[in-house]
């Protein structure tokens, strides 16, 4: 078989080659958990890429997750920074950010509730940075400052 590849040309390709390859590590960290399912109880899921997933003890957490539980449920959520979550009865919380760097605890952690109840209690990052974490209401949003807190949200539909 030939070489297509002029003789001047391979190390543009090799570069090329190499730069693709160190990339799709980068690509593949957006896609690690931020965070487990501790405890649950009755129907809880999550809605990621568009699918509708089942989640129970012991399952991992993604950004841009949205955790929802139905009636009679909650769920326990422990994030890498050692944040607290928990949702209870017919909650629906968005994972909007979460950044955290395991060396300097430097990160940003923000969540939008949009129905329910939220009990929170803050980790590293909001140690390390104490306006790094925010919950978003439909009417507020929620600067935390190393605390525990809980926060309840209605929808505007009733439930």
């Amino acid at each position: 078989m030939p070489n297509i590849i002029p003789p001047g040309c391979r190390l543009g390709w090799k570069l090329l080659l190499l730069t693709t390859a160190l990339n799709f590590p980068l690509a593949a960290r957006a896609d690690n958990p931020i965070g487990q399912i501790k405890s649950e109880t009755g129907a809880v899921s999550a809605e990621r890429a568009g699918k509708h997933i089942d989640l129970h003890v012991g399952d991992r957490v993604f950004r841009s997750d949205v955790v929802i539980t139905a009636a009679h449920s909650s769920v326990g959520v422990t994030f890498s920074d050692n944040s607290l979550l928990a949702l209870g009865s017919f909650s629906r919380l968005s994972l909007d950010q979460f950044r955290f760097d395991t060396t300097t605890h430097d990160g940003a952690f923000d969540v939008s509730l949009h129905r329910g109840t939220l009990a929170v209690k803050s980790g590293q990052i909001v140690k390390q940075s104490p306006e790094a974490m925010r919950v978003r209401t439909r009417v507020a949003v929620l600067g935390v400052r190393g605390t525990e807190f809980v926060v309840r949200a209605d929808d505007g539909e009733g439930q």
